[in-house]
């Protein structure tokens, strides 16, 4: 896959340094060998050398840096850095302490502190537990409100409707129910990832099981209206980015299908970025275009926090986290 061997290369120039947070799973073991082996990032591996030879006693450490947080001398200095940050909250010294010899919690904090470029984790813990470090401690870049996701999805073969080879899908992993300024932003930092991160000139789609005022469940869940507002928030956030909506899926990639349905539309049937509006229907689709379609799904690549921090899915596969790894050290760039 070209594009995946592009972001490789590219991750390799810029000899980052990105934190795996569980090093007692073995395609992590497995992954951060690799990616240390390829030359694709320096690694941070979390755990300790008798746990990852018992999980994966074929796999070679050398050059990975090991760090227990239970063992470290940073531990203490990172506590501190913890308790600074959430006494507001009212977090005590001594719950800074005990938290802080979390595993998730103790890679933020390396993140935070500037001792890593950027933070992987997810392969064996949720979502929540994966990314509450970073929205704690790492926090949101500024002048951004809403920390998403979007995966890259990489087409096995050429395909007539996705000529790039690559779409962007996004919001598939963080925010549940967006409202529609979120889901504006969404649309935003999601053309941005596809510009930056997969190399495509970004053409936005805001779905729905609507096209353009075909379908209404005003008096149920009023999902089409908040797509329609969502379209016209984000054109004003961005008057110059190829965004269109509302669309079903059909619409925003088939040509003959958006002529018909949304004629004179730019978006309508060339769509390569694509806007869900809630996590069920990104999360499902993205795993049947993974599935059924065998695209690869990098990510989810988060969207909106100070400094690079990602989240696996449970289901990863060792190619996943390199993919991921590499993606991150770019974001670091």
């Amino acid at each position: 896959m070209a594009l995946l061997d592009e972001i490789k290369a590219k991750a390799a120039a810029l000899k980052k340094t990105i934190v795996l947070c569980e090093g007692e799973d073995r395609r992590v073991v497995e992954a951060a060998a690799r990616i240390t082996k390829e030359g694709i990032a320096k690694i941070v591996l979390i755990g300790n050398e008798e746990e990852c030879k018992k999980v994966a006693p074929d796999v070679d450490l050398a050059g990975i840096t090991l760090i227990d947080p239970l063992t470290s001398d940073k531990t203490a200095e990172y506590a501190n850095i913890l308790y600074e940050a959430r006494k507001a909250k009212g977090m005590t010294e001594e719950q800074a302490a005990q938290q802080a010899k979390d595993r998730t919690m103790f890679g933020a904090l390396m993140l935070k502190a500037g001792d890593v470029d950027g933070y992987v984790s997810g392969a064996c813990h949720s979502t929540a537990n994966t990314l509450r470090p970073g929205l704690q401690v790492v926090k949101t870049a500024p002048g951004i409100k809403t920390v998403s996701s979007c995966f890259i999805m990489i087409a096995p073969e050429a395909h007539k409707y996705n000529p790039d080879g690559v779409a962007v899908f996004a919001d598939c992993a963080i925010n549940i129910e967006p409202d529609a300024q979120q889901l504006a932003d969404i649309a935003i930092s999601s053309a941005k990832t596809a510009k930056t991160l997969a190399g495509i000139e970004p053409r936005v789609a805001m779905l729905s099981f609507s096209t353009k005022g075909s379908g209404n469940d005003d008096k149920f869940f009023k999902s089409v209206p908040k797509m329609q507002e969502a379209t016209r928030l984000a054109k004003e956030m961005a008057p110059d980015l190829a965004l269109d909506g509302e669309f079903q899926f059909d619409a925003a990639v088939a040509p003959e299908v958006g002529q018909l349905k949304a004629p004179g539309s730019a978006v309508a049937g060339h769509a390569n970025v694509f806007v869900f509006p809630n996590i069920n229907a990104g999360n499902i689709g993205y795993k049947i275009a993974q599935r059924f379609g065998g695209y690869m799904a990098i990510g989810p690549v988060c969207q909106g926090f100070a400094k690079p921090l990602n989240d696996l899915s449970r289901g990863c596969s060792v190619e996943d986290i390199v993919a991921t790894v590499a993606v991150t050290a770019l974001q670091a760039e």
